[in-house]
């Protein structure tokens, strides 16, 4: 495994070992326990792995682990099945190479986004980069497309514009996940200079990125529904969709979700384009 992966396959199994008390899986909790959760030679009994391996691997040494081993370690953390994916990419366990051509719009795309006429949409990359929009996307979200290239992404604008014209309803939580998905898509990208970069801008932009991110909390993505507050119509409701365009290639569709919300991006995508002759 390359630096970056032990680094953060180390601070993955710290984190999911300390959120396991002995409780949870059927030990006494014993006195004078200096740290949360289990100790790392509990995980290695449970496991049926040595403890001296066993501290090896979650100190990052470069050592390597069997599928087997993994999932008696898997078992013994309760992983969902994102935090498995998680952990087995960082291990070093699952290839997923990331095609050269992942960051191009293709014309079919383009023309699909048009087509969906007053539905936000976007086509966005695994780092979560808007690389493509339709007028009601833009309607929606100006302050994110109108962002300079580095900085046209979701994630950033969530973090950074705390006075948006469209502003995420239950804002805490659903960046939580937006931090969660965006770490499992990491793992395919860990040794990625531009992917570091982005991490290394973001968390000193921002402390509450920062703080979601040492959690090393791992989601997947899937269909939301989101509501929004628009400075000037209120409360907005969504479903999003995300659809794989090509690999590391999403298109993402907001759909409204009552006669409001529709008649409301109506009026936004017309005065889009009064403004824009």
């Amino acid at each position: 495994m390359a630096e970056a992966r032990r680094t953060d396959l180390s601070a993955f199994l710290r984190t999911r070992r300390e959120r396991i008390t002995p409780e949870m899986v059927d030990l006494a909790p014993g006195p004078r326990r200096r740290t949360p959760g289990l100790r790392r030679e509990e995980v290695a009994q449970l496991a049926g792995v040595g403890v001296t391996w066993y501290t090896w691997l979650e100190q990052g040494r470069p050592i390597n682990a069997s599928t087997q081993v993994l999932d008696a370690i898997a078992r013994t953390l309760k992983l969902d099945s994102a935090e498995r994916h998680h952990l087995y990419r960082l291990a070093g366990q699952i290839a997923d190479p990331v095609p050269a051509d992942s960051g191009q719009v293709t014309p079919e795309m383009r023309e699909i986004l048009d087509r969906l006429g007053e539905m936000p949409a976007c086509v966005a990359n695994s780092r979560c980069d808007a690389l493509a929009w339709n007028d009601a996307y833009a309607a929606l979200f100006p302050e994110l497309v109108g962002a300079p290239e580095g900085e046209r992404n979701s994630l950033w604008h969530t973090c950074l514009n705390r006075t948006p014209t469209t502003r995420l309803m239950e804002r805490d939580q659903e960046l939580a996940r937006m931090v969660a998905v965006f770490r499992g898509a990491y793992s395919r990208h860990a040794d990625s200079p531009c992917w570091q970069d982005f991490i290394r801008r973001l968390s000193a932009e921002s402390a509450e990125f920062a703080r979601l991110w040492a959690r090393q909390d791992v989601a997947d993505p899937g269909p939301r529904v989101k509501g929004f507050e628009h400075v000037e119509h209120g409360v907005l409701r969504f479903s999003t969709t995300s659809l794989t365009a090509v690999p590391e290639i999403r298109l993402i569709v907001y759909t409204p979700i009552d006669d409001r919300t529709r008649r409301v991006m109506s009026t936004l995508v017309s005065d889009r384009g009064v403004r824009s002759r």
